[in-house]
């Protein structure tokens, strides 16, 4: 098992036992969105995605972030283009990158610097594995865009509404 310390967090791989926490969160943060009139993650709310996150778990990808037992963050890391990449990124053989998914933080965490201090964790975890971390975010959505800014990712294009982000490890 994989675990390491960020501020007093701990960070580990999920197991299938946290399958259901981690779509509960998941759907309570779209609701929190939605109710913040922020467009995003509604289709979770249908159980859109249900089975992939199962099986980004599975597949040993997804991670949790924890405070005293408790779930207060979750992120998938694939090194592999999903269907989405694809479509967002173009087909990328080879790939020399991570794709950063439903990276999530619960809203009493936001605003303390959790988003930020995970972010470092997986560049300096990641560092070696490959050469950029890549993701996507709705480009609408002006403080989750004004935030991968101020952690140095590099906005390299829009795609469907998209922008597209990337930040080199190495």
């Amino acid at each position: 098992m994989f675990s390491n310390n960020c501020d007093n967090l701990e960070i580990k791989i999920a197991t299938g036992r946290d399958t259901f926490k981690i779509i509960e969160m998941l759907k309570q943060l779209a609701v929190w969105m939605k109710d913040n009139e922020i467009d995003q993650w509604r289709f979770l709310l249908e159980g859109g995605d249900d089975d992939e996150i199962e099986q980004a778990i599975n597949n040993q990808e997804t991670y949790t972030v924890l405070k005293d037992d408790q779930l207060v963050a979750t992120f998938t890391l694939l090194s592999t283009q999903s269907e989405w990449d694809k479509h967002i990124w173009g087909e990328e053989l080879n790939s020399s990158s991570l794709y950063l998914h439903r990276f999530a933080v619960i809203p009493s965490y936001m605003k303390k610097e959790l988003g930020s201090s995970i972010l470092s964790w997986i560049q300096n975890s990641m560092n070696g594995h490959k050469e950029y971390i890549k993701l996507d975010c709705v480009s609408d959505n002006p403080k989750l865009n004004a935030f991968y800014k101020k952690n140095n990712f590099e906005l390299i294009g829009l795609k469907d509404g998209h922008h597209k982000y990337q930040k080199r490890i190495k």
